[in-house]
């Protein structure tokens, strides 16, 4: 969709909006695993994290 279809024109600097965290979420999680997103069992875990460098 493009900004004309959607109410997101209307919304100003400081407006609540509802974000559907699970939705955002699910996005993220498919982003960060790319390919590896289509294999069974797929999904991040601590040696997925540890690998990519997101843990010490």
């Amino acid at each position: 969709h493009t900004l004309a279809e959607t109410t997101l024109s209307e919304y100003r600097p400081g407006r609540r909006v509802n974000l559907e965290v699970d939705l955002i979420a699910r996005y993220l999680e498919r982003l960060l695993l790319g390919a590896r997103a289509a294999e069974p069992g797929a999904g991040i875990d601590e040696a997925f994290l540890a690998e990519y460098g997101f843990l010490k």
